[in-house]
């Protein structure tokens, strides 16, 4: 008697023409795929709350840089330029960056293509008046330009250039390399958001050799509050604003000086 054929996945049947050097194989693909709820739980257990809050931040910073050419985003991307060891976690931390985006930025997470699993990013946002930073071609940056505003304020509304190349190398962004998408990444944080007034730039004194720390600019000032980067920065760390006490209040204070974050709602 003829054997049925067995079915194959439609994850694991992909013209192999059509894969990148960046795809993750067909074992980690398979492990993603046949996940039960009870697994990811058991996994999830392996991992500190504060780990995944991390993860999730980080997942959510990768798309939203990743999406300003309006390029679509593949998974295999995720997994193995941010997830890596988290891989076996990837359905509730793709679940919770889901959320944020939708919740913090207005963007929806969208599978345009469930075999090789491709997503986009649509926003949901409605324009209002005096939204100025509101999310549009005119601001393609604006993913990048969040993660490096939220570290200032974070910070203490001052933070070193070394601080800022330390994160976003974790995002896959070398300062000293061309990006894919935003080119030559150190002119662009350190002279165009310069001179776009959305950052300042400046020596710091009595170094040697010389260092550099940026600022929040004027403009920033005019398109965002403290309370709006700290929610922000709450709901990525999935943690209470009052966590972080220092910035709370410095939030609760008239806008006068060193703020944080765009009118994104």
């Amino acid at each position: 008697m003829t054997q049925p054929k067995k079915r194959v996945r439609p994850s694991m049947n992909r013209d192999v023409s059509t894969l990148q050097g960046d795809d993750i194989d067909m074992e980690d693909d398979s492990i993603i795929q046949t996940q039960t709820a009870s697994q990811v739980q058991k996994n999830l257990d392996r991992h500190s709350p504060d780990q995944l809050n991390l993860k999730v931040g980080e997942v959510v910073q990768y798309l939203l840089i990743k999406d300003q050419k309006k390029l679509p985003i593949k998974r295999a991307d995720i997994v193995k330029n941010v997830l890596k060891e988290f891989k076996d976690v990837y359905p509730e931390i793709l679940l919770r960056a889901k959320k944020t985006l939708l919740e913090v930025f207005g963007f929806e997470l969208m599978e345009v293509d469930t075999k090789i699993h491709i997503y986009i990013l649509v926003n949901k946002l409605e324009r209002v008046p005096g939204d100025h930073m509101r999310v549009d071609d005119n601001t393609a940056k604006l993913g990048l330009l969040t993660v490096i505003l939220s570290l200032i304020f974070m910070k203490g509304n001052t933070a070193k250039e070394t601080a800022i190349w330390e994160t976003l190398r974790r995002l896959r962004i070398e300062p000293g390399e061309k990006h894919p998408d935003f080119g030559d990444v150190k002119k662009l944080v350190t002279d165009e958001f310069v001179k776009q007034k959305y950052l300042e730039y400046n020596k710091m004194p009595h170094t040697d050799p010389v260092e550099y720390e940026l600022r929040w600019g004027p403009r920033a000032y005019k398109e965002t509050s403290k309370m709006k980067i700290l929610e922000f920065v709450s709901k990525v760390q999935q943690k209470d604003p009052k966590s972080w006490s220092t910035q709370y209040r410095e939030a609760q204070e008239p806008a006068v000086a060193p703020s944080v974050c765009w009118t994104l709602s």
